[in-house]
């Protein structure tokens, strides 16, 4: 069996959501605070110094924090009704490979750390990769502290009770300057490696990608007293959004455009809504395509707007580019694991968002079905140590060579 399956099986009860299936695991919540007990009490048993940082992100220490560290880690929450591994097969591969290393009586010659990211899939306050967005200064500290979740709680009023200081949130330079180079392993949300049957994969790009929030503003009535000519529904406007992000999206070579998230207000069966607030996801090979996929899209949100006699407000809640991770880092680490293919990736990671500040990179685990953000997301055991193998042959080779 993988050394990284007992330590998923840890943790297999923890955020396990009853109605939606899978996990529904958010940053600072009950259950993600529950989740970092558990990788302090993994990592201090294998000698490893934890830390939290000013921005919520965990630090495990391989030897004393400093200058040209070799990093590695992904995060540990979850998207809603979320599956096992995205996120936690990285950390527990992580401390896996650490005790590969060990295990063969490894010391390396450079710093190491495991990183644990807050709040990558932005399913509580909205905004994908905060902790690594807020470590790199991408993302401006005093919008973060304002970030409110479903029931109205900020982000700063959640990292309060989590007993982080939320005045000291922002770009930490500090943290950065340690980072000599970062590879974050990954169950691979898609069918790339299934395809060229490889078990392991490096990543070559990340699509460019973005949220909108479209809030549509109309006249609540009564669904049953009011005559279809006398309303103003913003269902209707944002029904065609649904259905104009797919046509749209289709005519444009790898692009993607979903509508995963649609909230009426007051949501009731009888009621026609006063509002209703929905949530696009965008992607595209490049920044061009991406952002003319989602001006069509607002383009017709308006227009079916003013017919219905609704209006739309727009809001970019977050937007990140096409990232090409570090070529030669790329084709190093490929090389050390024997010519393993390098593949494009549609999905956003913490790894893309520290790409712009340090060399980066990113392993792939296969995943047999191609599923990722929902209950049926898998990767099979002997894929999973070769996952942890293929990580710690990384981190020895990058340890003992300059990154």
């Amino acid at each position: 069996m993988s050394r990284a399956i007992p330590l998923l099986e840890a943790i297999a009860d923890v955020g396990a959501d009853p109605v939606r299936g899978g996990y529904s695991r958010h940053g600072f919540d009950r259950v993600e605070l529950e989740l970092r007990e558990w990788f302090t009490a993994e990592a201090e048993t294998r000698g490893l110094d934890v830390h939290t940082d000013r921005n919520g992100n965990l630090w495990a220490w391989w030897g004393a924090p400093g200058p040209n560290a070799v990093v590695t880690g992904s995060h540990l929450d979850s998207v809603p009704g979320g599956g096992a591994f995205d996120g936690p097969l990285g950390v527990v591969s992580a401390l896996a490979a650490v005790d590969v290393l060990r295990a063969r009586g490894f010391r390396p010659a450079r710093p190491l750390a495991v990183v644990v990211f807050a709040e990558e899939e932005g399913g509580r306050f909205g905004v994908p990769c905060l902790g690594s967005r807020l470590l790199t200064g991408t993302l401006d500290a005093d919008h973060a502290r304002a970030l409110r979740d479903p029931d109205g709680v900020t982000l700063a009023e959640a990292m309060s009770t989590a007993g982080l200081d939320p005045a000291w949130v922002g770009r930490d330079d500090e943290a950065l300057s340690r980072i000599g180079c970062f590879v974050e392993l990954h169950v691979e949300q898609g069918r790339g490696l299934v395809d060229v049957d490889a078990p392991v994969g490096v990543a070559d790009s990340v699509l460019a990608h973005g949220r909108w929030r479209l809030t549509f503003h109309g006249e609540g009535n009564h669904a049953g007293a009011t005559p279809l000519t006398d309303r103003a529904d913003p269902m209707l406007p944002a029904a065609s959004v649904v259905l104009a992000a797919r046509r749209i999206a289709g005519a444009v070579p790898e692009a993607r455009a979903t509508v995963g998230r649609v909230v009426p207000l007051p949501g009731g069966t009888n009621v026609i809504p006063s509002t209703v607030d929905l949530w696009l996801d965008a992607r595209a090979s490049d920044d061009g395509d991406t952002r003319a996929v989602v001006d069509e899209i607002l383009a017709e949100a308006e227009e079916t707007a003013k017919a219905e006699g609704c209006t739309v407000t727009v809001r970019e809640e977050s937007y990140g580019g096409t990232v090409t991770f570090d070529v030669g880092l790329r084709d190093e680490l490929s090389g050390v694991l024997g010519g393993v293919p390098a593949l494009p990736t549609g999905a956003g990671h913490d790894a893309g968002i520290l790409a712009g500040r340090v060399p980066t990179a990113m392993l792939f685990v296969r995943n047999p079905t191609g599923i990722s953000h929902a209950p049926a997301e898998h990767a099979e055991p002997e894929d999973c140590e070769t996952g942890v193998v293929a990580l710690a042959r990384v981190l020895a080779h990058l340890t003992e060579t300059p990154c």
